[in-house]
């Protein structure tokens, strides 16, 4: 299972959301690639950056930190918020990320995310299906993207995605506890699918409950940040853990 730590954008500096709420946003720190950087001295190797301005705007705004993240770093970048056009997923490839997020495109133009599966490969995408209420929500979380959860994701594999991360909106940043009923059922109707869980982790025992069910990953942003989940026993220190990457 992988373990893929959040680094979500606003300004430039790394924040937090909760439940989605753009009101709501906590400054974990200044600098995104000092916190890659520790990250990566943790012995993580994967990374999630979520351009929030670049969502909301519906254009992508904080390139500049992924390229300094890659730059800085070894980490298997995933990009996403804001990605409209084959120029900005050109654009987010040349700055550094093994994949590209898609979000909001993925819902309303599922015909133009199948014209970039073609041209770059289906294992260079990492969609992204966020939930409110077994609903998909787009746009930064902030408008009903009108379908709901299993027929986005059973639309997403007809298109040969298999790589899918799932949020539930209203777990995330919360500190409550992920949603693996979601997720099981998510698994067993379409079992050819990569699921990566995220939002709600709050502890180490939640990973635990998300490895036992088949999930193939956990982005975990705030319960890391609040050192509610450390760092090394998910990377394989001493002690008894299970051991992930």
């Amino acid at each position: 299972m992988i373990i893929i730590p959040a680094i979500d954008i606003i300004n430039g500096k790394c924040v937090r959301l909760t439940k989605g709420d753009y009101t709501q946003q906590v400054v974990y720190n200044e600098n995104p690639v000092e916190v890659a950087k520790q990250f990566e001295d943790a012995g993580i190797k994967r990374l999630h950056i979520v351009d929030l301005d670049g969502a909301k705007a519906g254009r992508i705004i904080n390139l500049k930190v992924l390229e300094d993240i890659a730059t800085a770093t070894g980490l298997v970048i995933d990009f996403g918020g804001g990605v409209k056009t084959i120029t900005d997923v050109s654009n987010i490839f040349n700055s550094g990320a093994a994949m590209v997020t898609i979000g909001s495109l993925a819902v309303k133009h599922p015909e133009i995310l199948e014209e970039w599966l073609m041209e770059f490969g289906t294992d260079k995408f990492l969609v992204g299906a966020d939930v409110l209420d077994g609903k998909i929500r787009i746009s930064g979380w902030l408008e009903d993207g009108g379908i709901n959860v299993f027929e986005f994701i059973g639309k997403m594999l007809s298109l040969g995605v298999t790589n899918i991360f799932c949020t539930d909106i209203s777990k995330d940043g919360a500190m409550e506890g992920p949603s693996p009923e979601l997720y099981k059922t998510i698994m067993d109707e379409h079992p050819e699918v990569n699921l990566i869980a995220s939002g709600g982790v709050s502890n180490i025992n939640d990973v635990f409950i998300l490895k036992e069910i088949g999930c193939k990953g956990a982005i975990i942003g705030k319960a890391i940040y609040e050192a509610k989940v450390p760092l090394n026993p998910l990377t394989g220190s001493e002690g008894n853990y299970i051991y992930f990457y």
